[in-house]
């Protein structure tokens, strides 16, 4: 099965004091990924900035940057439903009212780094069958073994439909540290058809993305999950990561996901 390449261009905690070239506007951000789309990303992850490049889940930034996108590539577009620690719970549930492809789904609430990361039980259903009435694909992210449990209750309860789409993040001060026995943990406990990918945050994530392609899974890289392309040398955009991923899979003898192909593993609907 071809390899699903996705880009983060951008996340909601490290700026451009971090590393200059991150993007945060909408015409930065679609800029960013139509490169990564040229290098091989079927998959576009997105966050949101204000003009104090705050995170934000204001509709109409939204709506701005996934335009300037469309309108110069065929990339599918999956929504951040996570946004920034800061931001309401229902404002960032009011982004799949935009109706993208895709849109992440966090399980659970957890301590993320010195900070909280709220997603209450029942506003977590709520979503969860907002997103099915929509026809918006969850990628549900999981940060820690219980939170594969509550999707697994979710499922059992039908609120979402299979093929299953797990993102499995290591590196979060608060859930799984980045190693590749906490990855080999989680794979083994996933149902039998779901569709996965490793996000490991920092120095680990090279390495962890290549032990991940090595079991089968797809995989995710971009500015939101490193700022440096090797120790010591800040990247200078998403599409050299995205070229650098795109290598790790072909020298693995695995093929990187078109966006016709991307649609049909993922099941999505049609736009």
């Amino acid at each position: 099965m071809p390899v699903i390449v996705t880009v983060a261009p951008t996340g909601p905690i490290a700026t451009k004091s971090d590393n200059p070239n991150l993007p945060t506007q909408p015409e930065e951000i679609a800029a960013e990924v139509v490169e990564a789309h040229e290098a091989g990303a079927a998959v576009a992850h997105l966050h949101f900035r204000d003009c104090d490049d705050r995170p934000t889940a204001a509709p109409d930034v939204a709506r701005r940057t996934v335009e300037l996108i469309r309108e110069r590539c065929e990339i599918l577009i999956q929504l951040s439903t996570g946004v920034g620690l800061g931001v309401s719970f229902e404002d960032r549930a009011r982004l799949v009212e935009l109706r993208p492809q895709m849109a992440t789904l966090n399980p659970c609430s957890m301590t993320f780094g010195d900070g909280e990361f709220r997603n209450p039980p029942t506003q977590v259903r709520a979503l969860a069958t907002r997103m099915l009435e929509l026809r918006v694909k969850p990628e549900l992210e999981i940060y820690d073994t219980g939170h594969l449990e509550m999707c697994l209750a979710l499922r059992e309860e039908g609120l979402l439909a299979e093929p299953l789409q797990f993102s499995i993040v290591l590196g979060v001060r608060g859930g799984m540290a980045a190693t590749p026995d906490n990855l080999l943990t989680m794979v083994r406990r996933l149902p039998e058809r779901s569709l996965w990918q490793v996000i490991a945050v920092g120095r680990r994530n090279l390495e962890l993305t290549a032990v991940g392609l090595a079991l089968g899974g797809n995989v995710r890289t971009g500015m939101e999950d490193t700022l440096h392309v090797r120790k010591g040398t800040l990247a200078t955009g998403n599409r050299l990561l995205v070229e650098r991923t795109v290598r790790l899979v072909t020298d693995l003898d695995r093929t990187p996901a078109s966006v016709a192909d991307a649609q049909a593993i993922l099941g999505l609907a049609d736009t």
